[in-house]
């Protein structure tokens, strides 16, 4: 009896060691052309080249991109409150904590729509005042090109041909001063214009 007890102890020893001889073989990492090295970096010069030549091993791989974070916003607060506690109250009980912690996060959210309404007030006043920016640059082209549309006019009157009466000469003496003269008034009119710029973007 004890003969055949010692052999079944035996072969049960020997599956257990073939056993685990074969889920060391399968955790064995592959030792390939695939494996790298580990190298550790010693300067952060060094980590981001490593880091470059990884990516670049694989140029196909789509790289990670994280997304844009959400914008933070508090919790709402509950609907209807059982329990109203104040300073008083909270002060000396086992509760204090409970209180605090709720006066904090009523203050974060009054906080937070505070500057909400900063923000939404300060972005209005910015689009106001660049439409009023845009509005005066249309309305300096609209008076500019009136000018030169007048200049263009008169100028091709002055090269019509003579007529024969003997008034045309001063007639035309006549269109020469008013167009000199109106060409001084835009160039004046230009001079003041180019102090300011046409368009100018709202300063907050």
């Amino acid at each position: 009896m004890t003969s055949g007890a010692s052999q079944q102890k035996n072969s049960m020893l020997k599956e257990r060691m073939s056993e685990s001889g074969n889920v060391e073989s399968q955790t064995e990492k592959p030792k390939g052309k695939n494996a790298q090295p580990l190298i550790i970096a010693k300067t952060p010069a060094e980590e981001q080249r490593l880091k470059l030549e990884r990516l670049m091993r694989n140029p196909d791989k789509p790289v990670p991109v994280p997304e844009r974070p959400k914008e933070w916003n508090p919790r709402a607060p509950p609907e209807f409150v059982r329990d109203v506690m104040g300073s008083s109250a909270g002060a000396g009980s086992g509760e204090f904590h409970v209180y605090r912690h709720l006066r904090r996060r009523e203050y974060q959210r009054q906080e937070f729509m505070d500057a909400m309404s900063e923000k939404n007030k300060k972005d209005d006043e910015f689009q106001k005042k660049l439409q009023e920016n845009h509005q005066k640059a249309e309305e300096r082209t609209a008076k500019r090109r009136k000018k030169r549309q007048k200049l263009k006019e008169k100028k091709h009157l002055a090269k019509k041909p003579k007529q024969e009466d003997p008034q045309g000469e001063e007639s035309n003496l006549d269109l020469d001063k008013v167009s000199r003269s109106e060409d001084e008034e835009s160039r004046g009119d230009d001079e003041d214009d180019g102090e300011e710029p046409s368009f100018i973007m709202g300063r907050r």
